[in-house]
């Protein structure tokens, strides 16, 4: 078969199942396969696809079809200008998240703040891109999965960034009063809304979703805890949900100022930072 009748039988077939950026999905995926950038796809539109390449672009096709995310079958995400490996042992970063970095990114440049810790990091974007774009920094990140842990590394690794990993549960295996600026984007889904998500999001790792019954179970303990391990004047950078503005702000806070009097606002014009600072 020619590489435009797969591609074409790729992205019909994802539409048949009504999956949405058939066209995109079904371009992305062959490009993977045949090792070929969009512009090598067109210029070789009519040469003969391999039939293990043909067999493995359908079985992929099925994959999406059954929900897995394109970036864990390709093993790639782009986030803030950098490549990162992603996998099944990971959320996917997104675009609302690079808001959260760019504003961190804002006060560490602003006030020159050097020691940083990302916490949840996951894949380890937050962290890494932070290191990538602040070079002066010196960035612990923790995260309770060995597995997301593994992964991090890596993408550290991929992106050629000095990161302290801990595998620690929130703040558990850290020095106190250490650091100029905390960032965490936890999970923060409640735990009944997570059966309603999309086929693509439930394959995600329920870990890294599943913020309890209210959603704000770890925006509570990060609250609470995060004094004690700021520095004076230090930062606390958090991402939030579309809809937990007004009740991340109530949450208590002790011994932290709200810096940002409404979350700061998507490209969708949706919450999503909030930033307190530890008062004197």
């Amino acid at each position: 078969m020619k590489q435009i009748e797969l591609l074409k039988l790729g992205e019909n077939t994802l539409k048949k199942y009504n999956i949405e950026d058939s066209h995109i999905k079904a371009t992305i995926l062959l490009q993977h396969i045949l090792n070929q950038t969009k512009q090598q796809l067109i210029i070789n539109r009519e040469n003969e696809v391999k039939n293990s390449n043909e067999k493995l672009y359908r079985e992929n096709i099925q994959k999406l079809i059954n929900g897995i995310p394109l970036q864990y079958i390709t093993n790639n995400q782009n986030f803030m200008g950098l490549s990162f490996y992603v996998d099944e042992n990971v959320l996917i970063p997104q675009p609302d998240t690079e808001i959260l970095v760019e504003e961190a990114i804002k006060f560490i440049n602003k006030n020159n703040l050097i020691n940083i810790l990302d916490l949840c990091t996951g894949s380890g974007a937050i962290a890494i891109a932070i290191a990538y774009y602040c070079k002066k920094t010196k960035v612990t990140a923790t995260d309770i999965s060995k597995n997301a842990l593994k992964v991090a590394k890596k993408n550290s690794e991929l992106n050629n960034q000095n990161i302290e990993f801990i595998e620690s549960n929130l703040f558990e295996k850290l020095q106190q009063n250490k650091f100029d600026l905390i960032i965490s984007n936890p999970p923060y889904i409640e735990t009944e809304t997570i059966e309603t998500l999309s086929k693509e999001v439930k394959n995600e790792p329920i870990i890294a979703l599943d913020g309890g019954k209210d959603g704000l179970k770890f925006y509570k303990n990060i609250l609470q805890q995060a004094n004690n391990y700021l520095k004076e004047n230090g930062y606390l950078l958090l991402e939030i949900g579309y809809k937990q503005g007004k009740a991340v702000l109530n949450l208590e806070h002790p011994n932290l100022k709200l810096i940002t009097k409404q979350p700061i606002k998507d490209l969708s014009k949706n919450d999503r930072v909030v930033i307190f600072q530890k008062e004197k």
